[in-house]
């Protein structure tokens, strides 16, 4: 299945992937509903910094927030998390097909070896 996307979306979700707390955020999120300031007590880092990777999370899409009273609640969107996945498998189909073309091409480069003349 190919996914028809544009190059900006691609990049803003790979690009919200890249970070190691992003994607321990995104663990947190698709597991059940956070606020951010319940995110914010697990990391050695300001509750700000934390803000702004939720945001790099929810400007890509893999994130949606909402607001319940003073607290920012965010989820994970499985659906853009499935999107991700999808493109990683089209990328491995591709690379799979390039090692396919070069065993091929190995494969047809040897020549059989002759069987010894008989006495």
């Amino acid at each position: 299945m190919v996914i028809e996307l544009d190059e900006d979306r691609a990049d803003a979700l790979f690009h919200a992937l890249a970070d190691r707390t992003r994607r321990d955020i995104m663990r947190r999120v698709l597991a059940g509903e956070h606020s951010v300031s319940t995110l914010a007590a697990s990391y050695d880092m300001s509750f700000a910094a934390v803000q702004k990777h939720v945001a790099v999370l929810d400007r890509a899409g893999l994130v949606t927030k909402r607001r319940h009273g003073r607290e920012q609640l965010a989820s994970g969107d499985v659906a853009a998390v499935r999107t991700v996945a999808t493109l990683l498998a089209e990328l491995e189909q591709i690379w799979r097909g390039r090692i396919s073309r070069i065993d091929a091409l190995i494969a047809s480069e040897k020549t059989p070896q002759e069987d010894p003349p008989c006495p």
